[in-house]
């Protein structure tokens, strides 16, 4: 989803040409997340750090830079190969950092050990992402979702 759709304006500190590069980035954000992994040789640092608890239970410290966000990214898009992440909140822009309300569709495919849901299962779940910058690249990223194992959310 592009951000220039949002409805409300976001709430930010920044000044305005920091405002609409950081407004760039976060499109390319949300675009990887989407599949174009091309994105993240463009706004990821070589020394991306994430702060994540990961499907197979582990943390994201085992992830650095490019490479490991874009395996980690794949990891969950075999899991779910039609995901769509959409914006529901206008993002929160503060000097270096910026944080994002999302909602994720997608029909699970199975393979996630602990799941609830049977493979072709249409889930939904929920997130914030908080994203430190340096220049014109992610350096650091947290989130917080509202799960990591696929549940089906009621109709």
């Amino acid at each position: 989803m592009n951000l220039q759709g949002t409805q409300p304006r976001e709430t930010s500190s920044a000044p305005l040409g920091n405002r609409e590069a950081t407004r760039t980035m976060l499109d390319a954000w949300v675009r990887l997340w989407n599949g174009d992994l091309a994105q993240a040789a463009v706004i990821i640092a070589p020394d991306f750090r994430i702060h994540a608890a990961l499907l197979d239970g582990g943390d994201g410290s085992n992830l650095p830079g490019v490479d490991g966000l874009v395996a980690w990214i794949s990891q969950i898009r075999a899991a779910f190969p039609d995901l769509h992440f959409a914006v529901e909140v206008p993002p929160l822009i503060d000097g270096g950092y910026a944080s994002v309300r999302w909602a994720a569709t997608g029909t699970y495919a199975g393979g996630l050990p602990g799941a609830q849901a049977e493979p072709g299962t249409v889930v939904t779940f929920t997130g914030t992402d908080t994203l430190r910058m340096e220049g014109s690249r992610f350096v650091e990223y947290s989130i917080n979702s509202s799960s990591a194992r696929p549940v089906p959310r009621p109709r």
